[in-house]
């Protein structure tokens, strides 16, 4: 049997808690482990102020690119997996985690579900995300039709500020 067409699919990473560097970057290796899946590249690491409460350390952001046969709630359960791995807690909402994996966008797909919305209704607002993203597809279009690029640079960066260790892609 053979499989069909993979799809393409960009996953923001996040931590703050416990060796945000490695969590990130174990997540990133954790990512072509995936059933199905194999990522592609990740962009460079980025270091962001918190969303939500200011009481919390910073964050260690980046994207990843992956090549996927699952479907988006297949990949958001194994995302969600891969949390828990991490010692992800759900306490309050935009509070200190371990490790955050949002789904960005998959392919050209709009979804609005109950677990899952697709592209990543908060995407457009965050240049912890829209930067890392642009730096590995500038060229990358959303459903819309809006570029990413375009809405990266549209976006306050202050705060955000590239760290090591550079990409290894």
């Amino acid at each position: 049997m053979s499989l069909s067409r993979p799809h393409r699919a960009w996953i923001g990473l996040g931590s703050n808690l416990d060796d945000p560097h490695g969590h990130v970057e174990r997540a990133l290796a954790e990512l072509d482990a995936l059933p199905l899946t194999r990522r592609r590249r990740a962009s460079s690491r980025y270091a962001s102020r918190p969303v939500g409460p200011a009481d919390q350390p910073d964050f260690v952001n980046a994207v990843a690119e992956l090549s996927t046969q699952l479907s988006p709630l297949a990949l958001l359960d194994q995302l969600q997996a891969l949390e828990q791995r991490h010692g992800r807690v759900r306490g309050r909402r935009w509070g200190p985690r371990t490790l955050d994996l949002d789904l960005l966008l998959f392919d050209q797909r709009r979804l609005a579900s109950p677990r899952l919305a697709l592209p990543h209704p908060e995407m457009v607002r965050r240049a912890f995300v829209l930067v890392p993203l642009a730096e590995l597809a500038p060229e990358l279009e959303l459903p819309d039709g809006r570029h990413v690029a375009a809405l990266a640079q549209s976006l306050d960066q202050t705060g955000l500020r590239r760290v090591l260790p550079e990409p290894r892609d």
